[in-house]
């Protein structure tokens, strides 16, 4: 296996100069040049991706990334481990854009297989993965995006145990159920890890997101467990894509080394009026 210096070398060697969008110079290294690097050095793809941003490459999948956050940024991106906890609306669209952004371990788990009710809303579905199991969906879907990822989404409903072991090793333990039971399960293992909690909710065209830091209450304090509003006012597209990109940049800001937006606040959305409120929670 190559060393980061010698990986990192190779990188420089074989980068190409190119301009972002903004005229910003920078050197390129193109996902092929990665991929024949890793094979001829026996390197996983990640760690040539790790090295090239150490030596001042940027892979040309992370450019857009750029400069929202910088080489540092992308570098934590990449170090990171995050466990995923729900692949079906919210998570298939959160796995998604982490795969996208670059995080390096996702580790997901959800017990649930497609139906026909999903596919008005959830991003790994399809006429023809209706009873796939979304953890299998969600592992090809992953796998075609960003192949230096490293993702272990596990066809199971979270246990405490369970729980508990994807968020050895995590930065962030992110909530992509629906309804409200196990929302309390989510926000105690978090404060038992003592990593922050990135959790959302909808019913109808409105909903909420909330960053939940350790120790400190959450919606799922107050919500309580049993039949939510969901269940009467539906999950309709926009909402649920709504609340997911607002999850995605609380996490990408929480992995890149940014504090996060909504330190334990919640920011409540109705896509009815169009209005956004944050209001405090601890």
């Amino acid at each position: 296996m190559g060393s980061i210096d010698l990986l990192g070398t190779q990188a420089r060697q074989l980068g190409v100069p190119s301009k972002m969008a903004d005229g910003t110079e920078y050197l390129s290294l193109s996902m092929f040049i990665a991929e024949e690097i890793s094979s001829r050095e026996n390197a996983p793809l990640r760690e040539v991706e790790l090295a090239a941003l150490a030596a001042g490459v940027i892979p040309e999948h992370y450019v857009r990334n750029f400069n929202s956050i910088d080489i540092q940024g992308q570098i934590n991106l990449l170090s990171s481990k995050l466990a995923l906890v729900g692949l079906g609306g919210l998570g298939g669209l959160l796995i998604e854009a982490f795969a996208r952004m670059g995080v390096g371990h996702i580790e997901a788990a959800d017990g649930d297989s497609f139906e026909e009710s999903n596919l008005n809303r959830q991003l790994l579905s399809s006429s023809q993965r209706v009873r796939l199991s979304k953890a299998r969906s969600a592992s090809l879907r992953v796998v075609t995006i960003n192949p230096a990822i490293d993702c272990a989404a596990h066809a199971e409903f979270v246990t405490e145990d369970s729980l508990r072991a994807m968020c050895h090793g995590a930065s962030v333990l992110v909530d992509a159920l629906g309804g409200l039971d196990n929302r309390q399960l989510l926000q105690d293992v978090a404060t038992e890890f003592n990593i922050p909690l990135v959790t959302a909710g909808m019913a109808g065209f409105s909903g909420y997101v909330a960053t939940v830091l350790p120790g400190q209450p959450g919606p799922a304090s107050f919500f309580g467990s049993g039949s939510a509003a969901e269940d009467s006012l539906g999950t309709p597209v926009p909402a649920v894509y709504t609340a997911a990109s607002l999850q995605a940049a609380e996490v990408m800001r929480i992995l890149a080394g940014q504090a996060p937006a909504l330190d334990n606040r919640m920011l409540l959305f109705d896509l009815n009026d169009m209005s956004f409120e944050k209001i405090q929670i601890a």
